[in-house]
């Protein structure tokens, strides 16, 4: 029964993973807190779900952008340094959302502003915190390493939209939840300056650059098992995330529940990410898995039917569960194609292609803000999820067909 449940060993090992993993998880929570308030505050302004799918675009293109350009600068220069830096640009983000919504503004274009520059910096330090992992463990331990940040993550998930939909409903604005943000982004802050430096390794490129992104890039080329794992991310990601829908569903679809739909919102978020702590804390046995390729299929697979099946509910206690077992499943998921990502890449390309590993995982939900969002101003919202879970299922499907040998792929023997 132990070897199923959740392995603490890096936690245990490395001090410094500890601290870094316990800053993620308190800043995860703010941030999602965040998520659910933007949304909850565009809606309010706008009454529009396109308009909330929009919070995607505006944080797609910095994340593109400075997701490939960060993944550059942390194979050139201390990583420590990159993510303490903008955990405190972060900072500053958050202040500016308290600020508006204490001032009661109106401005749209001011949330999408503040977005895209909180996108840019995240996609500047994230490839950075997620290179630390395989230097501060080794790669032995990732895929315990990788789930419990994944159970972090997910937890986060969990407590972020539910106590941010519950103070927004109780106080009607989201400073409170913009505050809490803010303070988590300083106790990441705080364990970032408390990691022992971590320059580049000698092998390491010397200048960062877009001639250096170029170059992880070329890396990439031909790395079929390492592009799989990206494009099918993408597929369930734009397709199968509803997650821009939730405000106007809470509005919906629920209307015989007593719940409050700011509250529903949360529960609805909140959901997903129970799913995924559910997974993870099975995590112990996960690296006993050699055919980890066809874990993510699989994973995949059972993401995009669960949100169409989400699609036909009208029940809540129905659609969250659905919405618990979509988020186990790409929690699965995620966990694999994190251990594939740094098992199979030298370290000094983990920084380039964590960048780009950055803008697949965090671009393909903003994305999918704006495929769910402008599918459900031409149809409904209820199309939009049931079509997008079922063309998850397709495209994988295709590209699985079309890339068989990503389904051998052997943890023992990683090739990327």
């Amino acid at each position: 029964m132990a070897r199923l449940l959740a392995d603490l060993t890096p936690l245990r090992v490395s001090p410094q993973y500890r601290r870094l993993w316990g800053a993620l998880a308190i800043s995860n929570i703010g941030q999602m807190m965040t998520v659910v308030a933007i949304g909850i505050q565009v809606y309010a302004i706008t009454g529009s779900s396109w308009s909330v799918g929009l919070v995607g675009l505006f944080q797609l293109v910095p994340l593109v952008v400075f997701g490939l350009y960060g993944g550059a600068l942390s194979d050139s220069h201390d990583r420590r340094i990159i993510g303490a830096l903008t955990a405190i640009g972060l900072m500053g983000c958050s202040a500016v959302l308290v600020a508006q919504a204490v001032v009661g503004s109106r401005s749209v274009a001011l949330l999408y502003a503040v977005v895209a520059v909180q996108s840019a910096l995240f996609a500047i330090g994230n490839p950075a915190r997620s290179a630390m992992i395989p230097r501060l463990i080794g790669t032995d331990l990732l895929p315990a390493a990788n789930a419990l940040g994944i159970f972090a993550f997910t937890v986060g998930s969990t407590i972020g939209p539910v106590l941010g939909g519950f103070i927004i409903a109780a106080t009607g604005t989201a400073a409170w939840a913009y505050a809490t943000e803010l303070v988590a982004f300083a106790v990441l802050t705080y364990a970032m300056w408390r990691l022992d430096p971590m320059p580049p390794l000698d092998e390491a490129p010397r200048t960062a650059g877009w001639a250096s992104v170029k170059d992880g890039l070329i890396f990439l080329q031909g790395k079929k098992n390492l592009q799989m794992s990206f494009y099918l991310d993408i597929a369930a990601m734009v397709f199968g995330m509803p997650r821009a829908l939730f405000p106007a569903i809470a509005a919906t679809w629920f209307t015989t529940s007593s719940v409050q739909p700011a509250t529903i919102v949360g529960l609805l978020t909140a959901a997903i990410a129970v799913g995924g702590v559910l997974a993870t804390l099975g995590s112990g046995s996960y690296g006993a898995v050699r055919r980890q390729g066809l874990a993510v299929v699989i994973s995949i697979l059972v993401w995009g039917g669960s949100i169409a099946l989400f699609g036909f509910s009208r029940f809540l206690p129905l659609s969250l569960l659905l919405l618990a077992i979509a988020g186990a499943a790409d929690a699965v998921s995620a966990v694999f194609r994190n251990t594939i990502l740094q098992a199979a890449t030298p370290d000094e390309y983990r920084g380039r292609l964590g960048g780009i590993f950055s803008v697949v995982v965090n671009g393909g939900p903003r994305l999918g803000d704006v495929e769910s969002g402008g599918v459900a101003a031409l149809t409904s919202e209820a199309f939009s999820v049931v079509s997008g879970g079922f063309a998850c299922i397709i495209a994988v499907v295709v590209m699985v067909a079309a890339v068989p040998t990503f389904l051998r792929y052997d943890a023992q023997h990683p090739v990327p």
